[in-house]
């Protein structure tokens, strides 16, 4: 099993930041002509954390979700108030270990999985004679696309 190793922080809410902000979107497509101004300003703790008391940032360490667009470096937001569904990305514990992972629950409610997605990870069986519990669920990933 692959070790994360996050580095936890907590959310600072204390402050506000207020950022320009386009409020009828960036079209990703063709430009539109009348979009030449931003008319709004935004406040980032208020668009990531729903929860602030539950609510941790960590930077991903490793490429076992790679191929969701969730890399090595990026910085992610976690509410531990969540309650898990299927198919959430989850800090998980299990056998002494952390991990980044989807969360599946096993069609028959026998079990579940952690999954990887990254060709070169399998995933993770969990079944009740492991030490297993969900940390937080995923809210945000946050990249950093220059440097």
């Amino acid at each position: 099993m692959e070790e994360v190793k996050l580095q936890i922080y907590s959310a600072d809410t204390s402050t506000i930041v207020n950022l320009s902000f386009a409020d009828s979107g960036i079209k990703a497509g063709f430009p539109s002509p009348a979009q030449d101004y931003l008319t709004d300003s935004i406040d980032l703790n208020k668009e990531l954390i729903r929860h602030k008391e539950t609510t941790f940032l960590a930077r991903v360490s490793g490429t076992s979700l790679m191929d969701a667009g969730i890399c090595d470096g990026d910085l992610i937001v976690i509410d531990k108030s969540l309650e898990v569904k299927n198919g959430d990305f989850v800090v998980a514990y299990i056998d002494g270990e952390f991990t980044l992972k989807e969360f599946r629950l096993d069609e028959a409610g026998k079990c579940a999985w952690l999954i990887p997605h990254n060709k070169d990870y399998t995933p993770i069986k969990v079944t009740e004679e492991n030490d297993f519990m969900i940390w937080g669920v995923l809210t945000y990933t946050i990249k950093q696309l220059r440097k």
